[in-house]
């Protein structure tokens, strides 16, 4: 049986997302608050709403936060499944050596 070689171009955004320490303080945030206004984290982060944006931005496309907007206000709150994803055996498994895999059962 033939392995599927996985697509890499998915975990790119992701990883150049976590790689920017303001990204994982917004992400740590939405973490601890659950759903947030944008104006609270422009607060919480004493920087511009577009420097904020310019990092929830980052976020977003990477499908590492989701954004709800209500009004004229956005609120932004961590994609579980997503993050999920990334910090599991998801991720392991396609760098685990293949010897290996046969031996982990829980692996893809």
């Amino acid at each position: 049986m033939e392995a599927v070689k996985p697509t890499f171009q998915q975990f790119e955004k992701k990883f150049k997302a976590f790689a920017d320490q303001k990204g994982l303080e917004i992400m740590y945030e939405l973490a601890q608050r659950g759903q947030t206004c944008v104006c609270d984290l422009t607060e919480e982060f004493s920087v511009s709403q577009s420097k904020l944006s310019y990092h929830l931005k980052i976020l977003l496309d990477a499908n590492l936060i989701v954004k709800e907007t209500k009004g004229t206000w956005s609120y932004y709150d961590i994609n579980e499944k997503e993050v999920n994803g990334l910090l599991s055996e998801e991720l392991c498994c396609i760098f685990r050596k293949t010897e290996n895999k046969a031996a982990n059962n829980s692996c893809c």
